[in-house]
């Protein structure tokens, strides 16, 4: 759930089992890349549906759980993390085409007992909540959870309305892209209200139950319990489930590649107006991404172009798990990408729906060097890269442990003074020094964007 650290075992892998005899075959070089990262306890499972037209196979990896004697299958559970919000997303689309939402409307009529911040006389829409244009921060500033290993599940409805009414937008409405998991799951509760439902309830009616997504909640029920993959930290280390509350439409679904099939299937086939309308390009993203053509956004979707290629994509991760959804907009192909594990999935998706665009692994390890326990010490704070987002930095037994907003903590490494990288992912930390030696910021390295934080007093 972005921006975040794109992070956040088992011992030899089976070989991938197809689950139709007439099926999609596997790009030769993701099966590789697949039995690589399992292999080399980069991912403790990884699940990949290749979609061709009507036509599916489902492909896994590793183990569900120690012990297992098969490779992880269709009907395997996992978080989905952020790809909730293509589904919250398709709602808003459900609604509109049912005449009882547009684009253009103000989410406070929609949560009239809600006091929704407003710049001036513009208020938010929710096209702007559907598109990350609305305004609000990434998180709520009163999001403090109990348990950081569970970082949604004791933020309740009482807390987002505080959190709204207290609250002033930094700029209106409309004015710049944010992604934001506080916007989709206010989103998410806005049309539930409507509905007199719970988002769960919603989700049932509008889009699992009519799909037959019977593997498909947003609550872990008894039944899903059983089949769902444990999760496991960026190290590799046993993660908690990550519940939610308010915030349930920005990241609560578990689902299986079953299930998650039909639904892209359902998109794939280009006939329903609400699914059509969800995938409809509302706003450019300038700077974003990395494709050959200009990113731009529809209801939650990103829509990218690779190699000539257009396609609709999104990605997720929670606190022990990854994933990759999407679709060339032709039709003709498309991918889910499950993991019990949160590490990016996003190249292998991409390379399902795009063969021959895999990058290549990652660059071998950064040498460490030893830095004195007294050294180490001064590096300890809180750095502020934006309102709502915070790396918190302490001194552990073995080193450095860096936790960000709503994500569990990871070590990072010297690789030089005030120079730190991380192994669960691709960044580093450089920390920042006054005229007189003392540290007074730090400078987040990612994706080749720099974001700097200024050190909390």
């Amino acid at each position: 759930m972005l921006p975040r650290l794109r992070t956040l075992l088992l011992p030899m892998l089976s070989l991938s089992s197809a689950a139709t005899l007439a099926a999609p075959a596997l790009d030769a070089a993701v099966r590789q890349r697949a039995e690589a990262l399992v292999r080399d306890g980069k991912h403790a499972s990884l699940v990949i549906a290749v979609i061709d037209g009507k036509d599916s196979a489902v492909y896994g990896f590793g183990r569900a759980r120690p012990g297992d004697k098969g490779v992880p299958d269709a009907d395997t559970v996992y978080e989905i993390g952020s790809v909730t919000k293509t589904m919250t997303g398709l709602l808003l689309a459900d609604a509109i085409v049912a005449g009882k939402a547009q684009l253009e409307q103000p989410v406070a009529e929609l949560l009239p007992a809600y006091a929704i911040p407003a710049l001036a006389s513009q208020k938010i829409t929710v096209g702007q909540l559907a598109t990350h244009f609305s305004g609000l921060p990434r998180l709520p500033a009163n999001l403090a959870p109990a348990d950081m290993r569970n970082p949604y599940g004791d933020y309740a409805e009482g807390q987002l309305r505080t959190f709204l009414a207290g609250h002033a937008l930094a700029r209106a409405p409309g004015a710049a892209y944010e992604y934001s998991n506080l916007a989709y799951g206010l989103l998410g509760t806005a049309l539930a209200t409507q509905a007199n439902m719970s988002y769960e309830e919603l989700l049932q009616a509008r889009i699992f139950r009519p799909l037959g997504m019977a593997s498909s909640s947003a609550v872990t029920t008894p039944a899903l319990r059983v089949r769902l993959a444990p999760g496991h930290l960026a190290d590799g280390k046993p993660a908690e489930n990550w519940d939610f509350q308010a915030i349930a439409g920005a990241g609560a679904v578990r689902s299986s590649a079953r299930d998650m099939i039909a639904y892209m299937q359902s998109y794939m086939r280009a006939t329903s107006p609400a699914q059509q309308l969800a995938v409809q390009p509302r706003r450019v993203l300038a700077g974003e991404g990395d494709g050959d053509g200009v990113k731009k956004i529809g209801l939650a979707w990103m829509l990218d172009q690779v190699k000539g290629q257009p396609f609709a994509w999104h990605n997720g991760q929670t606190g022990g798990y990854a994933s990759f959804a999407g679709y060339t907009l032709d039709g003709k192909r498309g991918v889910v990408v499950l993991s019990s594990t949160a590490r990016d999935v996003d190249g292998l998706g991409v390379g399902v729906l795009l063969p021959g665009s895999l990058p290549p692994p990652n660059a071998p390890a950064r040498k460490e060097i030893a830095i004195a326990p007294a050294e180490l010490a001064q590096y300890a704070g809180q750095y502020a890269l934006a309102p709502t987002f915070v790396l918190s930095v302490r001194q552990g037994p073995d080193g450095l442990l860096v936790g960000a907003t709503g994500q569990p903590e990871a070590p990072v490494y010297a690789s030089a003074k005030d120079t730190f990288f991380y192994k669960v992912v691709e960044a580093q930390l450089v920390f920042q020094r006054d005229a007189q030696g003392a540290i007074t910021g730090v400078v987040l390295h990612q994706n080749g964007q720099a974001m700097p934080g200024k050190r909390k007093p």
